[in-house]
């Protein structure tokens, strides 16, 4: 008798066990699947944190170039979401100014051709970039027909490209069609025929190429101008001639379709980890070569520079006292420094940081600190393969491409030097309303970080809101381009005025009428 009464609860404990298994069972198979990437990816997983969606870095996308919409930004969820978005991310108001670049109505096709204009560019890309659309310019001012202008392959970076490696050639050549005429190549008749060899004087108005250079017409069919950069006013100009320029700049001279692509791949990986900041950490061999700053580094270190200065003959200046250059705020900040700035901004040690920048020098041994801070540091070394950075990692100029390209698109671009790419790229964010963009006070943060090394104040609350207060109106907010610092004289003045590619307004941005006016230089940086 016991044993029968035992039996119904002995088949109910099994049937309890078959459901809870079958209900396991079922959960098992009906939970989303993840798809991990194949060994053959593997490197991804070396290089990349795990917890991203795998599948974000296989995705490929299609970008026919630049564009004007930015890619979407993850949003950031909750009250304090918010609130950091506020803080942090969110940009600036572009008060109603939106790019304007057409001709105006008295504007006109190309006059008839007088010559061929020949360029020889110099520097690095975005010295070269400028340098380009300048002389889109000038060929329009002087009725030359422009024969696409030559890349500086003898500079610091001793990169061969050619201007298609990184430019679209075709897109540059018929964007400007109604504006000036352009060839690939001299015509073979003139190719040997005697031709003008001339270093445009620089910041030279409409007068000195109307005058001056036009008349170089009358003895030759071939003007070649040395030199690219800076050889065109900032300021004074006509409008259609600084429109020119933006058309050119911001329009015409896009990159090739294989750097768009993977400069668009680059920035998707970089989105997957949420808003990014991309910083120019301008702390390369070259910068501190050229610019004389040694803070931080070692004897043997300082004198390597020095010694890399002296033997440039093209570096004009050769004795720099370093601790002079970085009291004017004309150092590019350190690595260690940028990390208390960013701290003091407030951004958390999550913050994914891009690093723009080619080599580092001292490599690990800077960046220790800075990466203690924010260890989620990405480049293009880390966010792609060797094998897809293979075409471009031999060229100085399509690697800055790429760096160019991610830090357009990013949420907050925050330079630690105000150099060329510093200034094209904030120009170029200006003109498109592109995110904040943060431009260190190193003269003022030099005069803190000093205070701070020897103990007088200490990090915390108050260095953050003096840092915080200091760059309030340092976001990237529309202004009208600042001109000479008063008192200075021929050529300094003209060094001394904002760079046109660093501020297109009010050439090439143009106010609704339903927003408030635009704010004055002693308001805002």
């Amino acid at each position: 008798m016991k044993k029968r009464k035992w039996i119904p609860l002995v088949v109910l404990r099994k049937l309890l066990i078959a459901a809870i298994c079958s209900i396991a069972f079922v959960a098992l198979f009906s939970a989303r699947v993840h798809i991990v990437p194949s060994s053959k990816d593997q490197r991804f997983n070396d290089k990349i944190s795990t917890t991203q969606d795998p599948q974000s870095w296989m995705r490929e996308l299609a970008p026919p170039h630049l564009s004007k919409a930015p890619l979407p930004t993850p949003k950031l969820s909750g009250s304090k979401g918010n609130l950091d978005y506020q803080k942090l991310w969110k940009p600036p108001s572009n008060r109603g100014f939106l790019p304007c670049t057409n001709p105006t109505p008295n504007y006109t096709t190309p006059a008839e051709s007088q010559g061929y204009l020949l360029v020889h560019t110099n520097g690095g890309l975005n010295q070269m970039r400028s340098g380009i659309c300048d002389m889109v310019a000038v060929a329009r001012i002087i009725n030359a027909t422009l024969v696409i202008p030559e890349l500086d392959k003898r500079s610091f970076w001793q990169d061969t490209s050619n201007f298609s490696d990184i430019f679209d050639e075709e897109y540059f050549m018929n964007s400007l069609a109604n504006d000036v005429k352009i060839i690939k190549k001299l015509p073979k008749e003139l190719v040997n025929a005697t031709r003008v060899v001339k270093q445009f004087i620089s910041w030279s108005g409409m007068d000195y190429y109307e005058n001056e250079i036009a008349s170089l017409w009358e003895d030759y069919q071939v003007i070649r101008a040395s030199k690219s950069d800076s050889r065109l006013a900032n300021n004074n100009l006509p409008p259609d001639i600084q429109k020119l320029r933006c058309r050119a700049c911001y329009e015409a001279l896009r990159f090739s379709p294989r750097i768009e692509q993977m400069g668009k791949l680059l920035v998707e990986r970089m989105r997957s980890f949420g808003p990014y900041i991309a910083l120019h950490l301008r702390y390369e061999k070259d910068m501190l070569a050229f610019s004389g700053c040694t803070h931080d580094l070692s004897p043997v270190e300082a004198e390597e520079l020095r010694s890399i200065r002296e033997n440039i003959s093209y570096w004009k200046i050769k004795e720099i006292d370093p601790i002079e250059q970085r009291s004017k705020g004309l150092c590019p900040l350190t690595p260690k420094e940028v990390g208390i700035f960013l701290t003091a901004l407030g951004y958390p040690s999550t913050t994914p940081i891009y690093i723009a920048a080619g080599e580092i020098y001292g490599g690990e041994s800077h960046m220790a600190e800075l990466r203690f801070r924010y260890p989620l540091l990405m480049s293009k070394e880390k966010l792609a393969s060797i094998e897809e950075l293979e075409p471009f990692s031999n060229h100085a100029s399509q690697m800055a491409a790429l760096d160019y390209i991610v830090s357009i698109e990013s949420d907050v671009f925050i330079p630690s030097y105000s150099g060329n790419m510093a200034k094209a790229v904030e120009g170029h964010r200006r003109f498109l309303g592109r995110g904040r963009t943060i431009s260190p006070d190193k003269k003022a943060l030099v005069h803190l970080f000093d205070k701070l090394e020897q103990g007088i104040i200490t990090e915390g609350k108050k260095l953050s809101n003096r840092i915080i207060d200091l760059h309030r109106r340092r976001l990237g907010s529309p202004r009208k381009r600042k001109g000479p610092i008063s008192g200075t004289k021929h050529m300094d003045r003209f060094r001394s005025e904002e760079a046109f590619y660093a501020n297109p307004l009010p050439d090439c941005l143009c106010r609704t009428e339903t927003e408030p006016p635009p704010l004055n230089v002693s308001q805002i940086v």
